[in-house]
């Protein structure tokens, strides 16, 4: 593990020791786009910045691109900015959904050449459950100068997909078993998954608290994954993908893709084509 992937999770102990971080909260939950920050509001950790998936962490929704497009980089990092987090800021995000949020507001940092956020372990409740402070106050933020915008890496489109997998790079679907094997599909308008997907669902990585495997067991969980060319993970829409592109960052592999448009990118293509 590089000492860079090793320094990408911090404890509720960790956290409350830290007094150079930016805190981010991400939480959210999908179908109510609102109670993520009515969360927010009824309390959250001290210093505590929001951000919204779909209004801060995505971009609207377009024929093609997926439920969650990725946001503007220019506008992306002018909302950092205004936040004071600049490329080399040290920041901690949150969520109460097991990584599913504060990961891609973690993969598009890291995406956009920034200092990879660290994730709490465990979540708000866990830093609830460690005796972790509340508060409702919204704090005042301190503005840092616009950096440079710099092109997202480590992200693919259809296109390139179908080249890299010519290539011989594994793709892994980050959805529950039964969306894979299309036995339901609630969100998008085809059930399925794309042909030579292998299924590695995001829930896998952390337990039912919310805390994310140990080094041991998240080596095990990856261990079998076809080797020697970049892996590509996608979800339904390039959200939950990212929990399994921090655990893989987590365990060492650094240099796996996502491709943000997802499922219901793919889906978008194959309802046109009809």
């Amino acid at each position: 593990m590089s000492r860079q992937s090793s320094a990408i999770l911090i404890s509720a102990g960790q956290l409350a020791q830290a007094t150079d971080a930016t805190i981010v909260d991400c939480r959210f939950v999908l179908g109510q786009p609102d109670a993520g920050r009515e969360a927010y509001l009824r309390g959250h950790i001290p210093g505590a910045h929001y951000l919204d998936l779909e209004k801060d962490l995505s971009a609207p929704v377009a024929r093609h691109g997926g439920r969650h497009p990725l946001p503007d980089a220019r506008q992306l990092t002018a909302r950092l900015a205004s936040l004071g987090i600049h490329p080399g800021a040290r920041v901690v995000a949150y969520d109460d959904a097991r990584f599913a949020f504060a990961a891609r507001f973690w993969w598009l940092l890291r995406a956009l050449g920034y200092r990879p956020p660290e994730l709490l372990d465990g979540g708000y409740a866990g830093w609830l459950a460690a005796g972790g402070a509340e508060e409702q106050a919204i704090p005042q933020p301190e503005p840092c100068a616009m950096p440079t915008v710099e092109p997202y890496r480590g992200v693919v489109d259809i296109t390139a997909l179908a080249s890299l997998q010519s290539a011989g790079s594994p793709l892994l679907d980050s959805r529950d078993p039964a969306r894979y094997a299309g036995l339901e599909e609630p969100l998008d308008p085809v059930a399925g998954h794309i042909p030579g997907a292998l299924n590695l669902p995001w829930q896998a990585v952390s337990d039912a608290q919310g805390f994310l495997l140990d080094d041991a067991r998240l080596s095990a969980h990856f261990a079998g994954l076809p080797e020697g060319r970049p892996r590509v993970v996608y979800c339904g829409s390039g959200v939950t993908a990212c929990v399994n592109l921090f655990a893989l960052a987590r365990a060492g592999d650094e240099s796996a893709l996502l491709y943000a448009g997802s499922w219901s990118d793919w889906c978008s293509h194959l309802v046109a084509d009809e």
